[in-house]
C-alpha cells in the first residue's frame, strides 16, 4: 500500500444498472473501474455492498491507494431524493473509506461534466431519466426523475415497456410488427401467451434490456418500434422544454442556455436524440443541443476536487 501526502479523490457515477468509480489526484486520473449497480432501490443490499467493496478493492489493487487515504469522495447517484439511498451510501462510505463525502444526484454530476458549475441544461436518459437546469447565479430547476413507476419517460426501461405495450396495441389493430417475435426471442419464450404472462410480471430491468431489440427493429424498418423511439425523444423534449421555460422566467432577457446530454439512451440511440432535438428546435430554432453525451463521472471528479 502506497503512502503519500498528495490529495486523492474518488468520483462515482452510481446509475441504475452500473457504477463507475474514478480515482484521481489534483492533476490527473489514476484509474477507473466499473461494477454493477450500488443503487439499493433496485439492487439487493448485499449485492450493492459487494459491488461497492469490489470497486474499492480493485482501485487499490491497480493504484496502490487505499480508500482510507482518500481526501474526498463525490458520489452522484440516481434516486438521490430518496432518504434511504443517501443513508446507505453514507454508511458504506463511513465503513469502507476515509475523507469527506459529497452526495448529489446523478443528473447534477452530469451537469457539472458539461458546464463545470456554470449555466446550462442537462437532459439525462439512461436506465432512468430527468432534466436539470442551472442559472447563471446557481439556482437549479428540474423536471422528471420521479422514478420508474411514476416517471422516467424516455429512459431505457420506459422504451422497453412502451414497446411491449405497443406490440399488443398493434395486435389489436391488426398491424404487422417485428416486435412480437423479437421480444419473444429476447425473453426466450415460445408463444404469445407466454409473452402476456411474462410481460405482466416482468421486473423493470427486464424491460430495460429490451431497448436494443427496439432499436434493431426500428432500424429494420418496423414502424411500431420507430414510433416508440420517437415518443421517447418527444417525452424527453417535453421535460427539457419545461426546464427551458422555467429558466426563461428566472432569467428574463438572457440568451437560451445550451443543452447537454447524458446517459446511454441519449448517448447512443440516434432516433431518440434526433426526435428530441427536432422537437426542441420547433419551439426554439436557435437552440444549441450537444451532439454527444458527456462523461458524468468527470462531473463528480470536478466536485470532489472543488469540495462543493
Amino acid at each position: 500500500m502506497k503512502s503519500s501526502n498528495r490529495s486523492t479523490y474518488l468520483a462515482v457515477d452510481a446509475g441504475g444498472t452500473k457504477a463507475e468509480f474514478l480515482l484521481a489526484d489534483d492533476v490527473s486520473e489514476l484509474t477507473r473501474v466499473q461494477v454493477g449497480s450500488i443503487k439499493v432501490l433496485t439492487t439487493p443490499v448485499a449485492e450493492a455492498e459487494k459491488n461497492f467493496v469490489a470497486a474499492l478493492e480493485e482501485l487499490e489493487r491497480i493504484s496502490g491507494v487505499s480508500a482510507r487515504q482518500l481526501t474526498r469522495t463525490c458520489i452522484g447517484t440516481s434516486g438521490y431524493s430518496v432518504p434511504s439511498v443517501q443513508q446507505w451510501l453514507r454508511a458504506q462510505h463511513q465503513r469502507w473509506a476515509g475523507g469527506e463525502l459529497l452526495l448529489c444526484g446523478d443528473e447534477e454530476i452530469a451537469l457539472d461534466a458539461a458546464f463545470a458549475g456554470g449555466r446550462g441544461v442537462l437532459a439525462l436518459a439512461g436506465t432512468g431519466s430527468n432534466v436539470v437546469g442551472r442559472t447563471a447565479d446557481g439556482r437549479r430547476v428540474r423536471a422528471g426523475g420521479w422514478g420508474p413507476v411514476l416517471g422516467d419517460e424516455g429512459s431505457g426501461h420506459w422504451i422497453g415497456l412502451e414497446a411491449v405495450r405497443a406490440l399488443f396495441h398493434a395486435i389489436d389493430e391488426r398491424e404487422a410488427t417485428r416486435l412480437e417475435d423479437a421480444v419473444i426471442e429476447a425473453w426466450r419464450l415460445t408463444s404469445r401467451e407466454a409473452l402476456v404472462e411474462r410481460g405482466n410480471r416482468a421486473e423493470l430491468k427486464e424491460f430495460a434490456a429490451l431497448t436494443p431489440v427496439v432499436v434493431r427493429c426500428a432500424a429494420e424498418g418496423d414502424r411500431v418500434a420507430a414510433e416508440v423511439l420517437r415518443s421517447a425523444g418527444n417525452e424527453l423534449a417535453r421535460l427539457t422544454a419545461l426546464v427551458m421555460r422555467q429558466m426563461e422566467v428566472m432569467e428574463p432577457g438572457k440568451s437560451l442556455p445550451e443543452v447537454a446530454l447524458a446517459g446511454g439512451i441519449l448517448g447512443s440511440v440516434d432516433a431518440v436524440r434526433t426526435a428530441m432535438t427536432t422537437n426542441l428546435r420547433s419551439a426554439w430554432p436557435e437552440i444549441v443541443v450537444a451532439c454527444e453525451a458527456v462523461d458524468p463521472v468527470l462531473g463528480a471528479l470536478w466536485r470532489a476536487r472543488k469540495g462543493r
